[in-house]
């Protein structure tokens, strides 16, 4: 069991998880086409929570995570919620396992990409994952001192703006922009801290 499976029954009792996933749905709804026609995926989904927040504005949605404990969880509330038909779930791990016959029209990540280690990889799976045209939507960290996580910590310490969308322009992406979507307030060495997490959104076009 890794750390996420453990977390993942309280994961949702945690009322700010609810609300910047309701803010990164609101900013992606802003900045991106939605349409009830769109089929998604959400990579790095754990609960669902941004995927529940998103559902109601495009069509399909798969749920892809690497834990099963926090699918589990979030079969269970699509289940309860009678969404079979428009939610699922997928466990994969994109740098590992082959990719899904399926492509999607948008493809959406929270607090996922300073998680995995090979950041130009994963842009490639993304983007032949997509359809084009297509959407790309990765909301994470700034740059940060590594307090957000604390000691022990081997992923990213969130990321510059400017120097991400480098490596998703040389993935194949175009129209790149980034806003901020939420910030998050955590504790951290007894100070409260607030972390800026921004969302960055980048197409596939035609060819």
């Amino acid at each position: 069991m890794n750390d996420f499976d453990a977390r993942a029954r309280t994961w949702d009792d945690d009322p700010i998880r609810v609300e910047r996933a309701r803010a990164v749905a609101d900013t992606i709804a802003r900045l991106v086409p939605l349409d009830d026609m769109m089929y998604c995926l959400e990579y790095g989904a754990g609960t669902g929570l941004l995927s529940f927040a998103l559902q109601p504005r495009v069509g399909g949605i798969v749920l892809a995570d690497t834990s099963a404990g926090m699918l589990a969880v979030a079969d269970a509330k699509i289940a309860a919620a009678s969404l079979d038909e428009d939610l699922r779930v997928m466990k994969i791990d994109l740098l590992e396992d082959p990719l899904p016959e399926d492509r999607f029209n948008l493809l959406f990540t929270l607090l996922t990409l300073h998680h995995i280690p090979d950041i130009p990889a994963i842009l490639d799976k993304f983007y032949e994952m997509l359809i084009a045209p297509g959407w790309l939507c990765i909301a994470d960290l700034d740059l940060e001192d590594g307090s957000f996580h604390g000691e022990g910590f081997s992923g990213h310490r969130g990321f510059d703006r400017e120097a991400l969308g480098k490596l998703v322009e040389a993935a194949g992406f175009v129209n790149i922009r980034c806003d901020t979507a939420y910030e998050i307030p955590r504790m951290a060495g007894g100070v409260l801290h607030h972390y800026p997490l921004f969302l960055l959104v980048a197409e596939k076009a035609r060819r």
